[in-house]
């Protein structure tokens, strides 16, 4: 018994340390073999950006192979936009003075999550925008969401990725696709309301973006960001996820003065 408890100390003092002024639960010791579900794309040729950047993920061999040593080497550059594939918006990204990428405290890229899954809406209407409706029906099964959450929406939009077409609503690219893009997002009144009623720590979703692709004005962003709250933008696999118990770690590139950048978001699973 002495011997397990060992085994699990790392673990336990690495979920101790991260939710020591949780009022959420209190994990017992846990096992090394967490089961983490990874809720990142990689980054590869076919990593989806916004239509009006000019580049996408760009992937150089610098090199590869046999040396005259005889060992094995390789070695690769790579160039892309801060905002694509999995990725996360930093504040200053529609808030002026407020937090770059590399600034986010630690503590607002790990924590306590739920995922309300509003999948059936979202696929029946391209336009469709989370309501605080969708909230309250949420926690009237499973309780009100504690402060210091972060909040994950699942709209099913993963099933297109990396489809433009099904995922954007547009096979465009340039200018000329912004009006022509059709899909979910996160009302105005429902980030607002979640910051202000319910203290959430972040939010991310399922699709391109926090704002539904018909946004001009972006205020989900701006009210989001605007309050120093980072965003997550096309995450996948929220459909493993159950509807609370997730724990999450979601560390993005520490770029310098960045205004978003490459994510790769984790989440594991605790029974309550």
């Amino acid at each position: 018994m002495l011997k397990k408890v060992r085994n699990a100390y790392p673990a336990w003092l690495l979920v101790a340390a991260l939710t020591a002024c949780s009022q959420h639960y209190d994990p017992a010791v846990l096992s090394n073999d967490l089961d983490w579900i990874d809720l990142s794309y990689s980054f590869d040729a076919s990593t989806l950006y916004w239509p009006n950047n000019t580049k996408g993920f760009e992937h150089f061999t610098e090199a590869e192979g046999e040396t005259a040593l005889g060992y094995y080497y390789s070695s690769y550059s790579i160039c892309t936009p801060e905002h694509g594939g999995t990725h996360l918006d930093a504040p200053i990204h529609f808030a002026k003075n407020k937090s770059t990428l590399d600034q986010i405290p630690l503590s607002r890229l790990t924590g306590h999550a739920v995922m309300i899954d509003v999948s059936r809406k979202a696929l029946a209407d391209r336009d469709y925008q989370v309501s605080v409706e969708d909230i309250e029906n949420w926690e009237k099964e499973n309780g009100s969401i504690p402060d210091d959450t972060i909040v994950l929406f699942r709209t099913g939009y993963e099933q297109f990725y990396p489809n433009r077409e099904q995922y954007f609503g547009t096979s465009k690219t340039g200018p000329e696709a912004i009006p022509e893009l059709h899909f979910p997002g996160i009302s105005p009144a429902t980030a607002q309301w979640l910051i202000e009623k319910r203290s959430i720590k972040a939010l991310g979703l399922d699709t391109p973006s926090l704002d539904y692709g018909q946004s001009k004005e972006f205020k989900t962003h701006r009210i989001l960001l605007g309050r120093d709250k980072p965003g997550f933008e096309n995450l996948t696999h929220l459909g493993r996820l159950p509807a609370k118990g997730i724990y999450i770690v979601a560390l993005p590139m520490k770029i310098a003065k960045g205004s978003g950048g490459p994510l790769r978001i984790i989440a594991t699973v605790f029974a309550e």
